[in-house]
């Protein structure tokens, strides 16, 4: 046969047999503890009324634990939305930049109309496009502005690479379409635009010097 648990009258007091001091209920536990007492028709709370009120003190401090959680796991929600908000909208601008990049610059070399309107934004630059015109056709400032462009992008001690990993053409090497010239993929190719702007510019000089 089990075994009938004694009453919490007849037990010692565990606190006490743990050597802890006793605790006392705080002043809404003890009035708690009264409401208790008058409702079951008693005059004052007695021992049990007093432990049903300890008891839900170790259950608000549970409550407290399970929503100090919930705060906290929302919070972090909240915090993984923003990031997650933020990241999307530099994603969408770097998307954007990207875009617009593309747009200002023309595939086959050289800036688009929009490109030259960007510089112009940016920078304050009036950019013109390039002279494709031939030789024979240009006016003397047409000479003086491709002979200039022509040496100062080939005509340099230094050249930038004329062709990517892949063997193709970069950005510098594909500027000498827009000025109606070949795009070269060697520094030999790139050196004879270089002799063309010479030509270009002393032709240039002549002219102004007549005139």
């Amino acid at each position: 046969m089990a075994r009938t648990s004694r009453a919490p009258w007849k037990r010692a007091n565990p606190r006490k047999r743990a050597g802890k001091a006793s605790t006392h209920l705080s002043p809404a536990k003890k009035s708690a503890a009264k409401a208790r007492a008058r409702r079951a028709g008693r005059p004052y709370p007695n021992l049990v009324d007093n432990m049903r009120m300890a008891a839900k003190k170790t259950s608000r401090k549970k409550a407290s634990k399970k929503a100090s959680k919930s705060k906290s796991s929302k919070a972090k929600k909240t915090s993984a939305r923003k990031t997650r908000k933020r990241t999307a909208k530099k994603t969408a601008k770097s998307s954007r930049k990207r875009s617009a990049s593309a747009r200002e610059r023309d595939p086959q070399g050289g800036l688009t109309a929009a490109g030259r309107r960007a510089f112009a934004r940016k920078q304050g630059a009036h950019l013109r496009p390039g002279v494709t015109k031939k030789q024979q056709e240009m006016t003397p400032q047409e000479m003086r502005r491709k002979g200039s462009w022509a040496v100062r992008f080939y005509g340099r001690a230094k050249l930038p690479p004329l062709v990517d990993a892949k063997g193709q053409p970069t950005r510098h090497a594909l500027s000498a379409h827009a000025w109606g010239e070949p795009v070269p993929k060697t520094v030999a190719a790139a050196r004879r635009i270089a002799a063309k702007g010479e030509r270009l510019l002393a032709r240039y000089r002549r002219a102004k010097a007549k005139g």
